[in-house]
């Protein structure tokens, strides 16, 4: 018996759970099915929308969607597909700040640059770069991946309107170099008592003596994201109070706290929403008939599952995600086998030099203004498909700093829209 639904999403990153609860929205049963566990917990925690254009910072992403090329995501389905992703992330998700206004908000982040972004976790306001606090960053001498004087030197490059310095202590509890980082929040989160000096002090008061001695003047003190991971804002608002200064999260590489908590957020929306959700269930083959898919199968532990739905959305994510998929000879969408325009020669896939405009970061498949996957012809692959995120052609993500908004409005556009249909 095949496993039905109004609207079923393949994949489960954040495009993926916009469409899914955009779907929901319109009344329509949803299920979301996911190959693997989402990359989200790789990623930054930060929601970009756009924040660079032609090599320069963009201050409101809406106004500078215009300039962007036509075959670009935002120009098919349109700004107000963006603030309507937004507006749903904004109704699903806590603990975020950014909706007070459409201009980018400056974060800076672990190796020192600055990152213009639509939201952010409300653990990373009291460091925005449009505050000219005095700031002191803390680093941590068995993590590696977070050298504070480097950072804060870099910050000073980049001529942030505040003083800056980075210091690097010695954690309490004193945590072998490979840690994870989940050992250091989960440290802070329990608050256990740590040798100090030859006596015991629970961990985050052990960790506020520590940065005392290098306080100085600073008017704010910021840390790499591993302030506690359930006990997060507990334990951040215990060293501001400690320390009798704002204290703030600095967005880190992966594997990211802040991508994991909002991962959690992310998925706990969709609980309260009502959408089915399988995970390590990867679509291996799919029924079409008439220019509509039928069905799908899915893999389920050592058994072949048809799922079948009215409307289908393919999020399945671009080129690091495995949801494009590239060979010396071709480049191919493998769920649906959605065409994905490239050039026939290989070389022309890369541009000169390693920063140059290479085309293979824009390789995705092509849709239209209602999301929909376009043939070679440029007719849709099937009525019944929609896809989502960087599954999506004609952006490139990382220099656009624009990733997370275009899953929100492709998302957005590819679940309402579905569910409308289904229902």
């Amino acid at each position: 018996m095949a496993i039905e639904d109004d609207v079923l999403v393949v994949g489960g990153g954040l495009a993926g759970v916009t469409a899914a609860l955009a779907a929901r929205e319109s009344g329509a049963s949803v299920r979301l099915v996911s190959a693997k566990e989402t990359s989200l917990r790789q990623a930054s925690g930060l929601i970009d929308a756009l924040g660079v254009v032609d090599g320069a910072f963009v201050t409101v992403p809406f106004a500078a969607i215009d300039r962007l090329p036509e075959t670009h995501p935002y120009r098919l389905v349109g700004a107000e597909a963006l603030r309507a992703g937004l507006d749903l992330f904004d109704d699903h998700v806590e603990g975020y700040e950014g909706r007070h206004t459409d201009a980018n908000a400056l974060v800076p982040t672990h190796t020192g640059s600055v990152k213009p972004t639509a939201r952010y976790p409300e653990s990373v306001t009291a460091g925005l770069v449009s505050s000219a606090a005095e700031t002191l960053l803390v680093g941590f001498e068995a993590l590696s991946d977070f050298s504070a004087p480097f950072a804060a030197a870099h910050l000073t490059r980049a001529d942030v309107p505040f003083d800056v310095r980075g210091v690097t202590v010695q954690f309490p509890g004193d945590l072998r170099a490979d840690a994870k980082v989940t050992r250091y929040a989960h440290l802070l989160d329990a608050d256990d008592d740590v040798h100090v000096d030859g006596g015991m002090l629970g961990a985050r008061t052990a960790l506020a003596e520590r940065v005392k001695l290098h306080l100085g003047d600073a008017e704010r003190v910021g840390f790499p994201a591993v302030l506690g991971d359930e006990h997060a804002a507990e334990v951040r608002l215990l060293l501001e109070a400690e320390l009798g200064v704002d204290t703030f999260e600095v967005p880190m590489g992966p594997p990211s706290l802040l991508g994991a908590r909002l991962q959690r957020r992310l998925y706990d929306a969709l609980d309260d929403a009502g959408v089915a959700v399988e995970t390590g269930n990867p679509v291996v083959d799919v029924s079409t008939d008439d220019g509509r898919v039928e069905n799908v199968t899915v893999e389920r532990v050592h058994s072949r599952v048809p799922y079948t739905a009215d409307q289908y959305v393919l999020a399945t994510g671009g080129l690091v995600g495995k949801g494009i998929e590239a060979d010396r000879e071709q480049v191919r969408e493998p769920v649906f086998d959605c065409h994905v325009s490239h050039p026939g020669d290989r070389y022309d896939w890369f541009a000169d030099g390693a920063y140059g405009d290479h085309p293979f970061a824009r390789f995705g498949v092509r849709i239209d203004s209602d999301a929909r996957p376009l043939d070679a012809s440029g007719d849709p692959e099937y009525a019944n498909l929609r896809a989502a995120g960087a599954v999506v052609g004609g952006a490139d993500f990382p220099a656009e700093k624009s990733g997370s908004g275009v899953s929100l409005a492709t998302g957005h556009t590819a679940g309402r829209l579905a569910g409308e249909d289904a229902t």
